[in-house]
């Protein structure tokens, strides 16, 4: 029986993880990096072990420093959690051969599938020689081999962006993977990516546990999954779970895994295996009433499973909650977590707690929310009631994107495909922040004073302040009275330091107010308190090309120098945050004026990288 775990992983998934540990009775055993010293995985774990050496987002790589972890700790057995080590062969023979049990798959079978291009031959299928591809092979996507969560992935449609696109995705596979080995496959535009969670016991048993749809996403990484997948005919839905179970008795494979395919035409293209626990897996768990982790623990512990999997029941959809910042390109964001918060009646997986700081080195997932009820209709608006109720006091996230993605009409009719955020991304980010949120800002922060003096018995100037909301600055203007605080056009009814009550043309409307230094939150809006008179120092030169999040300057473009002449869309600077490059392009055609940026350097959200002086038409 095992007795402690060592979870090879940070954040979310092992909080997840530790939390089902507890349940069974088994011990709990963190690692962390430097930069993670104080995560909440290592507060809640029995034992906490740090990872020497290595850079911070390096660190979770290194499989000799987690044994050697493990063995300190006196673990008897090491869960991969997913990402970083999870797939990797020689990590799951080096816990073996240090006397650990590995809860995961076989080495062979994580060999056979790790590398998407063998796994597809495994399958009898061949993807493309990049040096092959022609204009009548296009649209095609080049794809990490070794990796997933969008890293490494680039689509293409012009055969002479090819070349750069491979080596984009080579540098970052390399950088999230450490390998840098790419194919390319044909690219089906209007598709819906739907996968089988597989259980297999040592015994012989495969369990077809469902189907999941993954279809939404956006930079080819996952935002809203579901289970089942909606609209599948019987008989589709019998390949995926036949195609699935064929995929794990071809490698002999054991534990908890995945079989991906994309669905066009009623047909199913066989995409990949992934030999661990997905992100997405809380869905299929609220489905079938199971905890996959047990499941895990209990066949890496030699027990069988049963003949049968459990009967499904319900609908359940999951809903991935990234720090990022839709006005920045969904740059990722970095900050303190002040509060996170859901209503009751969802799941709630994070890695994170109040006061917590959101860092530059790792992925920007702050959690995951999960709801499940009898029908898809029902879990789809108990998800997007929670999400809208949610407190979220920090960095700028992707919850308005969640919400209304999840009340369109394309996805609540579920003919939605991997193309809806192509289509429909830029309405479903504009800004919709409520008007009356500067104002509740500003009487909150007026209570009390006019207790002391605010009020005059002769008329004076109102009182003004300025917040930025939504990249626009909007000023409030209100005034102190006999009887309290008043603004034109509103009754206040009431008003302290956490709440404003306005009545609004007969509506009465309330407001939470939370502060934290410049930073407040109004129910779901988010603003910034600006000083009374702007600096005029702080404006920047016309054309400046700024960073949009914290991150290291990888690459500048080939020949790029002072004096240049650039045209518009042109990539000029490559920045990488989070394992994921982001692409900094000329805004129009003009000439280089500047160039900051070097190669190596870190740069914080707003560092001048460039300027370009704009060509007059």
């Amino acid at each position: 029986m095992i007795s402690s775990v060592l979870v090879a992983n940070r954040g979310e998934i092992a909080c997840r993880v530790f939390r089902t540990c507890r349940e069974l009775g088994i011990g709990t055993v963190a690692v962390h990096s430097d930069a993670d010293a104080d995560a909440l995985h290592a507060r809640v774990a029995d034992t906490a072990v740090r990872l020497p050496g290595a850079a911070p987002a390096d660190t979770y790589l290194r499989g000799d420093l987690v044994v050697k972890a493990a063995l300190a700790a006196g673990a008897d057995a090491v869960h991969p959690g997913y990402g970083f080590l999870s797939e990797n062969a020689g990590f799951a023979r080096a816990v073996r051969d240090a006397g650990l049990v590995w809860i995961g798959p076989p080495p062979e079978a994580i060999e056979a599938m790790a590398s998407k291009t063998r796994a597809k031959r495994l399958m009898g299928l061949a993807p493309l020689d990049p040096d092959e591809v022609t204009e009548a092979d296009l649209p095609v996507l080049v794809k990490a081999a070794a990796g997933g969560g969008g890293r490494g992935m680039r689509i293409v449609r012009r055969l002479d962006e090819l070349r750069a696109a491979l080596e984009s995705a080579r540098a970052e596979a390399a950088s999230a993977f450490g390998d840098g080995e790419v194919f390319v496959e044909p690219y089906l535009e209007r598709g819906r990516h739907v996968e089988v969670q597989i259980l297999a016991d040592t015994h012989g048993t495969v369990w077809p546990l469902g189907t999941r749809d993954c279809s939404l996403q956006r930079r080819h990484q996952k935002v809203i999954e579901e289970a089942p997948a909606p609209g599948l005919t019987q008989g589709l839905a019998e390949e995926l779970r036949a195609l699935a179970v064929r995929a794990a008795r071809a490698v002999s494979y054991t534990g908890a895994g995945t079989v991906e395919f994309l669905v066009a035409d009623g047909r199913a293209h066989f995409l990949e295996m992934n030999t661990r626990l997905q992100v997405e897996h809380p869905v299929t768990e609220a489905v079938f009433g199971l905890d996959l982790v047990a499941e895990q623990i209990r066949i890496a512990e030699g027990h069988a499973l049963g003949t049968e999997p459990p009967h499904p029941r319900g609908h359940a959809v999951e809903a991935r909650l990234y720090a990022e910042d839709p006005a920045r390109d969904w740059a990722p964001q970095t900050g303190t977590l002040h509060r996170i918060a859901v209503p009751d009646g969802v799941r709630l997986d994070t890695g994170c707690a109040d006061g917590d700081t959101i860092g530059v080195h790792y992925d920007a997932m702050l959690a995951k929310v999960v709801a499940h009820a009898p029908t898809r209709a029902e879990a789809i608006r108990r998800l997007a009631g929670a999400l809208e109720a949610a407190v979220l006091h920090g960095p700028v996230t992707n919850r308005d994107l969640l919400v209304r993605s999840l009340r369109h009409e394309e996805f609540t009719a579920a003919r939605m495909d991997t193309g809806f955020y192509d289509r429909h991304l830029g309405a479903l980010t504009t800004p919709a922040h409520d008007p009356y949120a500067p104002l509740a800002a500003a009487l909150a922060d007026a209570h009390g004073r006019s207790r002391f003096g605010g009020w005059r018995n002769v008329p004076s100037q109102p009182q003004v302040k300025r917040y930025e909301m939504g990249g626009e600055e909007h000023e409030v203007r209100y005034r102190h009275t006999r009887d309290g605080l008043a603004a034109d056009g509103v009754r206040v009814v009431h008003a302290d330091a956490r709440l404003v009550v306005l009545d609004i043309d007969g509506v009465r409307r309330k407001f939470t107010v939370a502060r934290y230094g410049d930073q407040v939150h109004v129910n779901t809006t988010r603003l910034t308190a600006l000083p009374r008179f702007p600096d005029p120092v702080a404006r920047l030169a016309p054309g400046s090309l700024v960073a949009p999040m914290p991150g290291t300057v990888v690459r500048i473009a080939e020949g790029l120098a002072e004096g240049a002449t650039v045209r518009a869309g042109q990539g000029l600077i490559w920045v990488e945050a989070m394992k994921m490059q982001h692409l900094i392009s000329a805004p129009a055609a003009g000439t280089l004026t500047a160039l900051h940026a070097r190669p190596g350097q870190q740069v914080e959200p707003g560092t001048v990288l460039a300027v370009v002086q704009e060509i007059p038409s």
